[in-house]
């Protein structure tokens, strides 16, 4: 839905440019079901919209580590990242996690068009990304 969708642009701006430093996910609303990919990673960075108030294109780098640590999500997905990771920590084991959250204001409408304050953001939270990864591989 519009501008929750940039967790996915953000991939596939990666995918175009031909990264292969580590395996891309699109998560989507995968839920419950992510739980086994989740758990088979030592460190896993996520990209998601956040519904908060800053404005749209603002990137947050975040290290949650318990629940209330994340942002106010968007809730297209029953089964949100919170509840993800708080049934990771459940069965035992959460990877080390880094929220790339992009700040987001146009949800509501359908469609699949980003407002171009996010679009604009793709290129930083894409370097942000790779910064993380490098940090994360002592780069």
């Amino acid at each position: 839905m519009n501008d929750e969708g940039v967790g996915i642009a953000v991939i596939k701006h990666l995918e175009e440019e031909g990264f292969h430093w580590a395996d891309l996910l699109d998560g989507g609303t995968g839920g419950i079901h992510l739980l086994d990919t989740l758990q088979s990673y030592e460190t896993v960075i996520v990209v998601d919209a956040s519904l908060d108030s800053f404005p749209p294109g603002h990137i947050r780098v975040l290290h949650p580590r318990f629940a209330s640590d994340f942002p106010q999500q968007l809730s297209a997905h029953e089964f949100g990242l919170r509840d993800l990771i708080i049934t990771a920590s459940v069965t035992g084991y959460v990877p080390e996690l880094h929220l790339v959250a992009i700040s987001v204001k146009n949800f509501q409408r359908m469609g699949m068009e980003l407002a171009e304050e996010v679009k604009a953001a793709i290129p930083e939270a894409v370097r942000r990304i790779k910064e993380l990864l490098k940090d994360d591989q002592g780069a």
